[in-house]
């Protein structure tokens, strides 16, 4: 007795289910539940980056449950954030000014990581951006971000512009942390 939709054998009845003359198993039916709820939750990204990220980040949670330290990938983990729940195009690496789009906008990626002290936030004014996502990761893992348009950010002269996470709380009704 082998599961119709993988192929897989099946050690007995409990297995699966038989339906109109073949077996599925429940392995291929709960995973069919398990992205059903990703693309809920992720509804335009490819499930296959999800999942990929869901594994770094319990990979990086299971490092620094194990060693008391934490892996230093906050920027790339950031970035995949970004693209999975916005919708972010990223750009080739290592591309100046921005780090992808959002439709016509370009947008610059901050992550704020659960080792920083403080929640600022500094850009490069000459970055080729006009929105800003800033990914903030808790000391559990959990990730909470905001889209800033550029114009929302201080004035000044020197290099960088800088802004505080508290400056742009979430918007009503946002559901941005997973």
């Amino acid at each position: 007795m082998r599961c119709s939709m993988t192929g897989q054998p099946l050690r007995d009845t409990s297995d699966g289910i038989y339906d109109d003359g073949e077996w599925i198993s429940w392995d291929w039916i709960n995973g069919h539940i398990a992205d059903q709820e990703l693309r809920g939750e992720f509804p335009n990204a490819n499930l296959q980056v999800v999942k990929i990220f869901q594994d770094l980040v319990a990979l990086a949670e299971a490092y620094k449950f194990e060693t008391g330290r934490y892996l230093q990938i906050w920027g790339e983990l950031g970035e995949l954030y970004a693209e999975i729940k916005f919708g972010v195009v990223r750009h080739r690496p290592g591309t100046q000014g921005s780090d992808g789009r959002i439709g016509n906008d370009w947008v610059e990626v901050k992550t704020i990581s659960p080792e920083k002290l403080s929640e600022a936030i500094q850009v490069k004014r000459a970055g080729n951006f006009n929105k800003l996502l800033v990914v903030k990761i808790s000391e559990d893992f959990e990730f909470d971000a905001r889209l800033i348009d550029r114009k929302r950010l201080r004035k000044g002269k020197g290099k960088h512009a800088k802004t505080q996470w508290s400056e742009h709380p979430a918007p009503e009704g946002d559901d941005t942390a997973p």
